[in-house]
């Protein structure tokens, strides 16, 4: 029998169609106008005494800024105070969530202690008096009183709350976020931080800078000793020690293993995708000339340096042929790689500035947007912070917000730090919600389970689940073995989140190569997760969706009793789009397994790190067509029509899946780029079902109305054990459908 690969032009099947009709629940408020007023008057008195002491020199512009924390029964970015906010000429310049005890809870079932957003809400230090003598006269008839009662503290943004521990003592450099108000610019603000650091005695590097959304990320150098007066500067968001870069070094040292392998005489399987690693660089003299295409080194006047090129041509072998085996031959490319060397003999020198001079070469190749494919092994060593976003995590996303790049990011080889103190979760840059993010699990085969070095999530939220999966990196009972260095044919024997990356971004290169420019990055991506093998053994927080199959089979084709199905398009926000799940004509028996992913790519807003992506997606099942829900009857309103009804929604991606309870009264699994999810239902349940999807656009946490676009993939599959021939069925009934057809008749194993 002819292999039946995936089906594509799933996106032929949709429609738009109109927003379904809801009836909104009552709103149980915690505070009346009076309360609120009585508890929060003196605070924003408090806070405006505080604001007046400051240096004018730490107020540019004359700005201050204030912390407005919402009680936690408003989460939903429909109650964000824009009326008042407008009224008292002030703006939210950037968010966080926190978790607080509020004063009244809203119903007798909230918890008692929980999570709430955290707004830095900035002003001219006249119009945050005006503010109080606005708040004395609101009632609560107007928007701005009903916003106003939201609100549990005000309180000034104090120097401690910017600062981050450090254990170093003496001169040293920093890093600094700062807020940019809306009507500023970052030159604006860099040129009168840089002012006000003089006088403390630091010094703002003139040569790096990053301005993601609304942040400005600038370094500074100075004595530990001034850093509260520092952070007396109103726009500042965050002051850290600089992070260093994660050295490209290996985990273990080894020395080349000789024993016979050899490379494949062929060449790539396709010249078509474009792929690229940033890494350490290549030796002089290496084995993988015929599947470099081009190498470049980001700055010619520094050296290379024998590690960080050991560990590149390790990077390069693990995506052209995975884990060689000894005493084989190493598996075809897919296609060839350019290398772009990154890090160097500056690097080596542990330069402080060099995390910033790295994240330059990073992102002037990324945004010349020459790859469809790239691999980032290392990055800060900096373990993910839940309240703020670092430059390199804001400055990649915004360039992959597009979708037309897949980046494999390695999430970190400090698994086996200290849990309590989070020095084991995922290291910064795998926190991208654009990007993704590889752990490494133990062995390549089916016994395996997260190697113990390989960083754990949480990630932030959204953005909850990473890594977002998992593929072999080594271990100790099984080495990831890559070519070695030289003319020999050799291996080393290594491992590492550095390899596994690779590997798994070999198996997206794989579906485009072998089945052509019909699938987009983005659906590879969804392909891959959609694919991948989970563990009931493991955590999520371990291994994400699951393990990458070793087999490219397994992604790209359908066995019997099985159809899968790619979507690819665009959604426009605001707007509700249908997409049908492909069923045949014919009566299913026996019972039915749906899986969908939906994937999607979305601009960001670094400052508001509560609401990080700007586009989510609400989706509604409904797996019956003619079975409608029951309404009761309003007194003195028209019945509704049954037949102007959706039908049952269907759970599909439960909100209590791993978020927090904040997270699932907030809906923030709406803000997620990756949903996944299987059920079973029985056959004679199915009846044109469908997936409705909601495309919700936000600005600084605020709803957003226009015409943003945002890029989508989504991947169904369906699954009827009692009907071989679904495959087929499914194609005949559904026109637009196509089979796709490989580029070539090849192997496809990874």
């Amino acid at each position: 029998m002819a292999t039946r690969y995936l089906i594509g032009r799933g996106e032929l099947l949709t429609y738009p169609i109109k927003a379904p009709k809801t009836q909104p629940g009552e709103k149980k408020h915690p505070y009346t106008l009076a309360e609120a007023k009585k508890e929060l008057l003196p605070q924003l008195d408090a806070a405006n005494d505080v604001f007046e002491s400051l240096p004018r020199k730490a107020c540019p512009g004359d700005l201050a800024v204030a912390l407005v924390t919402l009680h936690p029964a408003y989460l939903a970015k429909s109650y964000f105070p824009r009326h008042l906010l407008r009224a008292a000429n002030l703006e939210s310049v950037g968010s966080r969530t926190m978790k607080i005890k509020p004063r009244k809870l809203a119903t007798a079932s909230a918890p008692p202690e929980t999570e709430t957003t955290q707004l830095f809400v900035a002003g001219r230090r006249s119009d945050l008096k005006a503010f109080r003598r606005l708040v004395a006269g609101l009632s609560e008839e107007t928007a701005e009183g009903q916003e106003f009662k939201q609100i549990e503290t005000i309180e000034p943004l104090e120097p401690k709350g910017r600062l981050r521990p450090s254990r170093k003592r003496g001169s040293d450099v920093f890093e600094v976020g700062l807020h940019v108000p809306n009507d500023g610019d970052s030159e604006w603000v860099r040129a009168a931080f840089a002012n006000y650091a003089q006088t403390c005695e630091f010094t703002v590097n003139p040569h790096f800078s990053f301005r993601p959304g609304r942040m400005l990320f600038v370094p500074v150098e100075g004595d530990r000793s001034g850093l509260d007066e520092l952070a007396q500067f109103t726009l500042v968001r965050v002051i850290r020690p600089m992070p260093r870069l994660r050295a490209a070094r290996p985990m273990m040292r080894s020395n080349p293993v000789s024993v016979p392998f050899d490379l494949p005489i062929v060449e790539p399987i396709s010249m078509e995708p474009k792929v690229a690693i940033l890494d350490g660089g290549l030796p002089e003299q290496h084995l993988l000339q015929p599947y470099v295409r081009r190498y470049f080194v980001a700055d010619e006047k520094a050296d290379d340096v024998d590690d960080y090129v050991s560990h590149g041509l390790g990077v390069t072998s693990a995506l052209l042929f995975g884990p060689i085996e000894p005493d084989s031959v190493a598996p075809r490319p897919y296609a060839p790689v350019d290398h772009h060397r990154v890090i160097d003999s500056l690097s080596d020198d542990e330069d402080p500035y060099e995390l910033y001079r790295t994240l330059g070469h990073v992102e002037a190749i990324l945004l010349a947007r020459s790859y469809q494919y790239v691999n980032l092994s290392m990055g800060p060593d900096l373990c993910v912070e839940d309240h703020e976003v670092h430059a390199w995590t804001a400055v990649i996303d915004e360039i992959l917000s597009n979708g037309e790049t897949v980046l494999s990011v390695a999430v970190g080889n400090n698994g086996e730090g200290d849990e309590l103190a989070g020095l084991n979760r995922i290291q910064v840059p795998a926190d991208s919600v654009n990007a993704l993010s590889v752990g490494a699990v133990d062995r390549s085969g089916e016994t395996w389970k997260r190697a113990p070095y390989s960083a754990v999530g949480p990630g932030r939220s959204p953005g909850r689940r990473k890594p977002d999966l998992v593929a072999f990196g080594g271990s100790g009972r099984e080495y990831f073995h890559v070519v070695a260095p030289g003319r020999r044919r050799q291996l080393n024997a290594t491992l590492g989140t550095s390899f596994a990356a690779p590997l798994a971004l070999r198996a997206a290169v794989g579906i485009r190569a072998v089945l052509g420019q019909e699938v987009r990055p983005l659906a590879t991506k969804a392909l891959l997760i959609h694919g991948c093998i989970p563990n009931a053994n493991e955590d999520v927080e371990a291994v994400g969706w699951g393990k990458v199959p070793n087999e490219l089979r397994a992604l790209i084709t359908c066995e019997d009793g099985v159809a899968r199905i790619v979507y690819q398009g665009d959604l426009n926000s605001g707007k509700f789009l249908r997409a049908p799940v492909p069923l045949p004509d014919i009566d299913l028996n026996g019972m039915v397994t749906i899986t969908a992913t939906f994937c999607y790519a979305s601009p960001v807003d670094p400052q508001d790190a509560s609401a990080y992506t700007k586009a989510g997606l609400g989706i509604t099942f409904r797996p019956h067509s003619e079975k409608k829900p029951k309404v009761k009857p309003v007194a003195g309103k028209k019945e509704v029509d049954p037949a102007s009804q959706y039908a049952k929604s269907f759970s599909f991606f439960p909100s209590n899946e791993w978020r927090t309870e904040a997270e699932q009264r907030a809906d923030l699994g709406k803000w997620e780029t990756v949903l996944h999810s299987s059920h079973n239902f029985r056959g004679s349940s199915l009846k044109g079902a469908v997936f409705d999807v909601h495309y919700n656009a936000r600005d600084s946490g605020a709803p957003l109305t226009g015409r943003e676009q945002i890029p989508y993939a989504l991947v169904i599959t369906v699954q009827a054990p009692r009907h071989p021939d679904l495959y087929q069925q499914i194609l005949d009934a559904h026109v637009d459908l196509q089979a796709l057809v490989p580029a070539a008749n090849i192997s496809i194993n990874l």
